[in-house]
């Protein structure tokens, strides 16, 4: 089990749409993958300043969600 944390930085549009998101599945719109990362793991998202936000999640958690959404 790989424990290492991975953070995955989301960019918003001044609208609220995403714009921005890593270790994105390329089957998935980047407001899809942040859909998918809210309701699986919301808990561990964190806003930031400036229209912008992180995931903190560990690298087995995202390899999960990246194989169910592909």
């Amino acid at each position: 089990m790989d424990d290492t944390k991975v953070l995955i930085h989301v960019r918003f549009a001044p609208n609220g749409g995403v714009t921005e998101i890593s270790e994105r599945p390329q089957a998935l719109a980047p407001q899809d993958w942040f859909n998918t990362l809210s309701a699986r793991a919301g808990g561990s998202y964190q806003p930031l300043a400036g229209g912008r936000g992180v995931f903190r999640l560990t690298r087995d958690v995202v390899a999960g969600f990246q194989h169910a959404a592909a």
